[in-house]
């Protein structure tokens, strides 16, 4: 039986485990050739000695099930690798159509204790990883459709985070390198559209090594209506892994620069930022005083700790 993305290649980034993995194995599930990209340190904090284990693993994984996979061992956020991955698929498979950036770090550390080394690492390897394996991507998408005159078939899913829509008081590094995804990919969205590729965002909330402290209360398994076998855990990575499948396909040629939340069988769109009120001064600049009498009495009806539209719409929390 056909497949969705049978003939076309993907790239997963951070595939070794997690999110990465779930994503793999249900794009090679959906018909895809996948090149499975980790640099395979296991501490979450980018720690400990690179390793391939991790990304050959999940490669295994989807050959012995039938598919087809490589596994590739580099750093996407040292630039020269991550041209090297996006090499690795067009060799291997001809032309590279899909690309997930999934991988990351954390480095959790409150504003006034965080080192410059903890800054750093995690926007490197966040925003930068996110932005390396995009312009490789970008142009080869863009060399074909010069080559053929017409636009190309290309798929991008970025990962970013509640952290970023509802704010993370113990992740400056992380909300803010996840809100610089969304703008990247926005961006993205915007210039390769013409070429025929779509670039949109996930928000996922899933169990992983690398939320495994903000999920630790939250039981894996739920009675359902029969308590002996219970039901699947509502924060399982398999959970996000089918949006993706659905972005990466042909059927969401449509959807272009869109932020999804997704998890335990829910999605939502959230809309872009929207106004909430506004002032106009009655002279011709404003001063302070007149600032004070509008906008004091205005945040001072509104709740604490009240944020963005989006946030408030979707009721979340941190993730």
């Amino acid at each position: 039986m056909a497949q969705p993305l049978d003939g076309l290649t993907a790239i997963v980034t951070g595939a070794g485990r997690g999110l990465g993995r779930a994503e793999a194995r249900e794009l090679a599930r959906l018909g895809a050739n996948v090149v499975v990209n980790d640099f395979g340190q296991p501490g979450r904090d980018g720690s400990g000695e690179a390793s391939a284990a991790p990304a050959e693993e999940t490669a295994a994984e989807i050959r012995a099930a039938g598919g087809r996979a490589v596994a590739h061992l580099g750093d996407v956020a040292d630039f020269e690798q991550a041209g090297a991955l996006v090499q690795l698929a067009v060799d291997t498979y001809g032309q590279l159509d899909i690309l997930v950036n999934n991988a990351g770090i954390l480095r959790d550390r409150m504003i006034f204790s965080m080192s410059e080394d903890e800054w750093d690492s995690v926007i490197r390897v966040h925003l930068k990883g996110h932005f390396n394996t995009t312009h490789f991507a970008a142009t080869h998408w863009r060399t074909r459709s010069k080559a053929t005159g017409g636009p190309v078939y290309g798929r991008i899913v970025n990962t970013s985070s509640e952290a970023f829509l509802a704010g993370s008081a113990g992740q400056p590094n992380y909300a803010a390198a996840k809100g610089g995804i969304v703008g990247l990919t926005t961006s993205t969205a915007l210039a390769l559209a013409k070429y025929g590729v779509t670039a949109n965002v996930i928000c996922p909330r899933a169990r992983t090594r690398m939320t495994e402290d903000v999920f630790a209360g939250i039981p894996a398994q739920e009675a359902g209506e029969n308590p002996e076998r219970g039901r699947p855990d509502p924060l399982a990575p398999e959970h996000v892994s089918p949006l993706v499948g659905y972005l990466a396909s042909p059927a969401a040629a449509g959807v272009n620069g869109q932020l999804l939340v997704v998890h335990g069988g829910m999605v939502a769109v959230a809309e872009r930022p929207r106004i909430a009120a506004k002032f106009d001064t009655a002279k011709d600049t404003f001063g302070y005083q007149e600032l004070d009498d509008l906008l004091t009495p205005y945040f001072a009806e509104r709740p604490p700790g009240e944020t963005f539209a989006a946030a408030e719409v979707l009721g979340l929390k941190h993730g």
